[in-house]
C-alpha cells in the first residue's frame, strides 16, 4: 500500500486495535453523534467505514499470517488474541452502529438505488445478532483453528521425501499405475491418522452453532445461516431442487465419463487413483517449474494481458504490494483464497502451488476475485463494496473459463487441448460433489443432536446417490470420511452451493464470450464495478446472464460442454 494512499480522517494514524479504551472511544463517538441531515449521515457512514476497515484489515492480516505459518505459535497467538480480545469487543459496538443507522429517519433520504441492498443486509445482521453469541463464536473459531493446525501439519513420507498433501497430489497424474496407487494410499493413510480428531472437532462445532441459532430465536442453524449469508433471492428448497436437477442431469454424464475412462485405460473399472491420469498414458501436464513461482506468476499475467491490458495492470498491483503467497510448504494451511484488505483496498491471494495444471486454474480463479475487489474498491464506503457471494464466485469462475482460451501461454497446442478438456470435465464432476456437500449440510443442521453414526450413514447415502463409477473396494473407510477434506464445512457452513449457482453464471458468460469475447468481458467488468449496490438478480443481469439454477438452465449448459468435449477429442 503506497504511503497515505487512503489517509485516515477519523481513526488515528498510529491506532493500536488492542488499545481497547481508545477503540471503544471511537465507537462511542459514532454512537453518540447526532445525524440530522444527509450530509451528517454521509460523514458518519464514512467514519464508520474507516473504523470498520481498520479493524477488519488488521484481523484479516492476522488470519493470513496464521494461514501461512500454522506451526508458528507466536503468530497463532496474535491471531487468537485478535479473535478473543478485539472481535468480542468490536462486534457488539459495530452492530449497535448498524442499529443506529437503521433507526435513523435520515437514511430514507439517501439514494435508494445505492442503499437499499445495504439496508436489507444490515437488517438481517441486526435480526440475528445477540451479545451472548459473541463468546460462542470465539469458541467456534478456536475449534476451526484446531482443524487448520491439523491439516497444516499433515506431511506424507513418499519414496524418501516428506511432502505436503498438495505436493504428493502431483503423483496422482503419473502414467505409472503403481506410482499413483502408492501415492494415493500414502496420503489416504495419513489422513486416516487424524480422522477421529477431525470428527471430534466437527461434533464439537455443531452444538455451538445450534446454540447461536437458538439465541437468535431461530429453529436451527440453517435458518440462521440463511440470514447470515444474506440469501434473500432463493430458499433452502430451491437448493434441494438444484441437487435433484444435478442428480438427473449431471450424474449420468459423470458415470459415462468414468466408464469411458476405464475403457480408454483398458481396465474394467477405475479406482480412486485413476481419476486424474491421462487416459492415453501421456506425461502429466506440468505448466511451470514449481521452484520458479515468478515464472508461474508472469505467465498468468500474460493470460490477463491477452484478455485485457487493464486486467494485467490490476494483477500487477498484487505483486507490487507483496500480496501473493503461492508456494506449498510445510506448516502452511491447505487450500487457496482471496482475502480482502479493506483499508488498503487491496486483495491478497493465498494458495499452495505444486506445479500442476490445477494451480493455473486456481490462480485464474483467485485473480477473478482480485479483479472484483479492485473494481469495487473505487466505492469509498466499505459496506457497499461486497457483492453477494454467489456473484463473487461468478467473478472467479468466469476468469477460469475466459482465461482457458489463452492457455497456450503455458502449453503447446496439444497440451492446451488437454488442459481445456480437463477444465470442462472438472466442471461436470464438480456439480455432483457440490450437491453432496450442500445436501449433507441441509441434513446436518436440521437434525441437531444426531449421532456420529447417523451422520456417517447420511454421508454415504448422498455419496452413493451422486457417485460416478469408481471402485472404492478396500478403502471404504476413506470414502466415509471424504467430507473432512472440505474446509468449507468447518470454516463457512452452508457456503458451497454458491459455487454451483455461480458456475452456471460463469458458463453462460463463457458461451457469450465464444460469440463476442470483447462484449462478454465488458459486461463482466461492468457488473463487477457495481460491488454490493445491486441485488443478486440485477448483478447477473448486468453481466448479461440469467440468475437461475433450475434444470432449465443446467441442462443446455451441460449439453454445450458435451459438444465442446466432443470437438476437442482426447
Amino acid at each position: 500500500m503506497p504511503a497515505n494512499a487512503y489517509p485516515r480522517r477519523f481513526v488515528p494514524p498510529d491506532m493500536d486495535p488492542f488499545n481497547f479504551p481508545e477503540l471503544e472511544r471511537l465507537y462511542r463517538a459514532l454512537l453518540d453523534r447526532r445525524i440530522q441531515s444527509v450530509e451528517d449521515m454521509n460523514r458518519w457512514l464514512a467514519d464508520f467505514s474507516e473504523l470498520f476497515s481498520f479493524v477488519d484489515e488488521y484481523g484479516n492480516r492476522r488470519y493470513i499470517d496464521k494461514s501461512c505459518h500454522t506451526d508458528d505459535e507466536a503468530i497463532k497467538k496474535r491471531f487468537m488474541r485478535f479473535v478473543e480480545e478485539v472481535e468480542p469487543r468490536s462486534k457488539p459496538m459495530a452492530f449497535a452502529l448498524q442499529k443506529k443507522y437503521l433507526q435513523s429517519p435520515v437514511r430514507k433520504q439517501l439514494d435508494r438505488k445505492r442503499f437499499d441492498v445495504l439496508d436489507r443486509k444490515w437488517q438481517a445482521d441486526v435480526d440475528i445478532f445477540r451479545d451472548e453469541s459473541v463468546e460462542i463464536e470465539t469458541q467456534v473459531t478456536r475449534k476451526v483453528t484446531e482443524y487448520d493446525s491439523i491439516n497444516g501439519s499433515m506431511m506424507v513420507k513418499f519414496r524418501g521425501q516428506e511432502l505436503t498433501m498438495q505436493q504428493i497430489a502431483r503423483f496422482l497424474e503419473d502414467p505409472n499405475s503403481d506410482t499413483r496407487r502408492e501415492a494415493w494410499e500414502a496420503s489416504a493413510r495419513r489422513r486416516l491418522v487424524d480422522r477421529e480428531a477431525i470428527d471430534g472437532i466437527y461434533s464439537a462445532l455443531l452444538p455451538l452453532r445450534h446454540k447461536i441459532a437458538q439465541n437468535a430465536g431461530l429453529p436451527d442453524f440453517r435458518a440462521y445461516q440463511w440470514k447470515a449469508n444474506k440469501r434473500f433471492d432463493y430458499t433452502p428448497e430451491d437448493c434441494l431442487r438444484f441437487s435433484d436437477a444435478i442428480a438427473e442431469t449431471c450424474v449420468p454424464i459423470v458415470r459415462r465419463l468414468d466408464q469411458q475412462r476405464a475403457k480408454d485405460m483398458g481396465v474394467s473399472i477405475i479406482r480412486p487413483w485413476d481419476s486424474g491420469v491421462d487416459v492415453n498414458g501421456r506425461a502429466p501436464l506440468r505448466p511451470f517449474d514449481v521452484t520458479r513461482i515468478d515464472d508461474f506468476v508472469g505467465k498468468t499475467r500474460e493470460i490477463f494481458e491477452r484478455l485485457s491490458p487493464s486486467l494485467a495492470t490490476d494483477f500487477d498491483q498484487l505483486r507490487e504490494h507483496g500480496n501473493l503467497d503461492l508456494e506449498s510448504r510445510k506448516g502452511k494451511q491447505p487450500g487457496g483464497y482471496l482475502m480482502p484488505l479493506e483499508e488498503s483496498r487491496q486483495p491478497f491471494i493465498f494458495m499452495n502451488a505444486a506445479g500442476v495444471h490445477r494451480d493455473v486454474e486456481t490462480l485464474l480463479h483467485e485473480g477473478g476475485h482480485a479483479f472484483h475487489h479492485l473494481a469495487s474498491a473505487k466505492e469509498d464506503l466499505v459496506f457497499l463494496r461486497s457483492a453477494p457471494m454467489e456473484f463473487c464466485e461468478v467473478a472467479s469462475m468466469s476468469m477460469e473459463l475466459l482465461g482457458s482460451a489463452h492457455l497456450g501461454v503455458f502449453y503447446n497446442e496439444a497440451d492446451m487441448v488437454r488442459a481445456t478438456r480437463k477444465l470442462l470435465e472438472g466442471i461436470i464432476y464438480f456439480f455432483p460433489w457440490m450437491a453432496i456437500i450442500d445436501s449433507f449440510q441441509h441434513w446436518i443442521y436440521t437434525h441437531p443432536g444426531h449421532a456420529q453414526s447417523e451422520r456417517q450413514a447420511k454421508w454415504m447415502e448422498l455419496v452413493n446417490r451422486f457417485a460416478g463409477a469408481v471402485d472404492w473396494s478396500g478403502w471404504e473407510n476413506v470414502r466415509e470420511s471424504l467430507w473432512q477434506r472440505q474446509g468449507h464445512l468447518f470454516h463457512a457452513p452452508f457456503y458451497y452451493v454458491e459455487y454451483g449457482i455461480a458456475q452456471l453464471g460463469a458458463l453462460q458468460l463463457w458461451m457469450k464470450a465464444r460469440q463476442d469475447p470483447h462484449q462478454a468481458l465488458a459486461n463482466y467488468r461492468a457488473a463487477l464495478a457495481l460491488g454490493g449496490t445491486r441485488p443478486l438478480p440485477q448483478l447477473f443481469s448486468a453481466a448479461g446472464i440469467v440468475f437461475d439454477f433450475s434444470q432449465k438452465t443446467l441442462r443446455p449448459l451441460m449439453e454445450a460442454i458435451g459438444e465442446e468435449l466432443e470437438r476437442l477429442g482426447v
